[in-house]
């Protein structure tokens, strides 16, 4: 059963990547033919024809390799005596045909977005609405009824956004004898005497009083959030960790010292929010960082705040359709500044194989509770290459359609089109550019891939 069910997983995803090709290729065929321009062939996939038939001047094909595919116009490639061919027809009808492809990929994009936002019973907004007890944040500045505008720079206008600016959060060194980073330890102090309480296989409390416990423990840390002084804030500690011990009537909790330390590591950025009203900027604001294991040597981030949910109704299913897909626009928009910037490395880009890879880990995970999750976590990965493939397209580098669309609006805006051979030289060096980088991004994706890579 487990093997029909991957089995299904890959055709969904070949047949999904397929679509947005279909999309893509279709956008140009569509506009090509409302344009008057002669398409020679519209077909799926790459290599060897399986499957054909010819409608009017058009051949129609399905290749044996689901890969890509392609619209061949006559005259796109070289010179043509046809008054139907493609560099014979208006340049703004070409400038139309040539962004059509990414038009649609965003179109597709939207569609996919659509019918995940569907499944959603109710919407994350970016307002916050409370703190876990172990927060950092609440005690770095966040208050409950803050509205994220910004965070790490980055405008935030849904939760989508707010994940995106999370991970690209960096993590530094911070003084470990600051007030924050006091209060911080007094909180996980409490939140470790719970942990113990709920994994104390001796005394088996009742699920009565652990849920009493964990009042007592959000009481305790939300005060000392508050505190305004290290003294306060330990008083406090002690305070409720024997109010927890004696609601329960043990005493065999030592209460800790807290060990201060020059330095700590935390993810720390500024955050602009909104609060009664007015526009707030809340400097070093810090989030919950913890290693996953004592032999991890990365910390890890994570969002320590909970936020208010958005009602689910006609309205806001096309708003968050809409906001959702902007923010994919930007995450990769943003993404690749990054790279030119040097905010992101060599490392951190993935080519298909890295794609495939990520889809494998993505169904496996949401397989762990039903097909349902893992079809919709494939859908999601492959809404964000439609749209990343409408946005890298047409970026203005030779071979890629928007190297095309450049010329052309060079062409539109002289009155004179670039030479023919100059055209080509250039789109053959961008292509040979893009191959090669695509062939090296590839060899780094199957060399992480390999079993004595499996640690990265």
């Amino acid at each position: 059963m487990e093997i029909l069910t991957t089995i299904a997983l890959i055709i969904i995803g070949v047949l999904l990547f397929e679509l947005i090709i279909f999309f893509h290729e279709g956008g140009h065929f569509l506009t090509a033919k409302k344009s008057g321009v002669q398409v020679n062939e519209f077909s799926l996939g790459m290599g060897p024809k399986i499957f054909g038939f010819k409608k009017g001047e058009t051949q129609y094909s399905l290749r044996l390799f689901p890969i890509g595919g392609y619209c061949a116009m006559e005259g796109e490639d070289e010179e043509s005596e046809n008054p139907r061919a493609f560099t014979n027809a208006k340049v703004w009808k070409r400038m139309i045909i040539i962004v059509a492809g990414a038009f649609m990929n965003i179109v597709l994009g939207l569609i996919m977005m659509f019918v995940i936002v569907l499944q959603s019973s109710a919407f994350s907004s970016t307002t916050v609405s409370g703190f876990s007890q172990n927060s950092f944040s609440a005690n770095s500045g966040l208050r409950s009824g803050d509205t994220i505008v910004k965070l790490n720079d980055y405008s935030i206008w849904c939760s989508q956004d707010m994940s995106f600016a999370m991970a690209t959060l960096k993590c530094k060194d911070v003084s470990g004898t600051s007030l924050s980073v006091y209060k911080q330890d007094c909180c996980v102090n409490l939140c470790k005497l719970y942990a113990e309480m709920y994994n104390d296989k001796k005394t088996k409390y009742t699920k009565k009083q652990l849920d009493k416990e964990i009042t007592i423990l959000t009481e305790g840390t939300e005060k000392i959030n508050n505190s305004t002084a290290k003294a306060s804030a330990k008083a406090l500690m002690n305070n409720y960790y024997s109010k927890m011990e004696k609601y329960v009537g043990v005493k065999n909790y030592k209460i800790p010292e807290i060990k201060e330390r020059k330095s700590r590591q935390r993810f720390q950025t500024d955050i602009e929010v909104v609060r009664n009203g007015k526009n707030v900027i809340l400097k070093d604001v810090q989030f919950y960082t913890y290693l996953e294991s004592k032999d991890d040597k990365e910390p890890k981030v994570s969002i320590d705040y909970f936020v208010k949910p958005i009602e689910k109704n006609f309205v806001t299913v096309l708003q968050q359709t809409g906001l959702q897909t902007v923010a994919v626009a930007r995450m990769v928009w943003s993404s690749l500044i990054g790279l030119v910037t040097g905010q992101f490395s060599f490392k951190d880009i993935s080519g298909p194989v890295g794609a495939a890879s990520a889809i494998s880990q993505v169904a496996s995970k949401g397989l762990e509770s039903s097909f349902l999750d893992a079809f919709n976590n494939i859908l999601f990965m492959m809404m964000l290459i439609s749209v990343n493939l409408g946005i890298f397209n047409m970026l203005p580098f030779p071979a890629l359609d928007g190297g095309r669309f450049l010329f052309l609006l060079i062409e539109f805006i002289f009155k004179k089109p670039i030479p023919r051979k100059v055209e080509q030289v250039v789109n053959g060096i961008g292509l040979a550019i893009l191959l090669t980088f695509m062939a090296v991004i590839t060899v780094k994706d199957i060399w992480v891939l390999l079993p004595f890579n499996s640690g990265g």
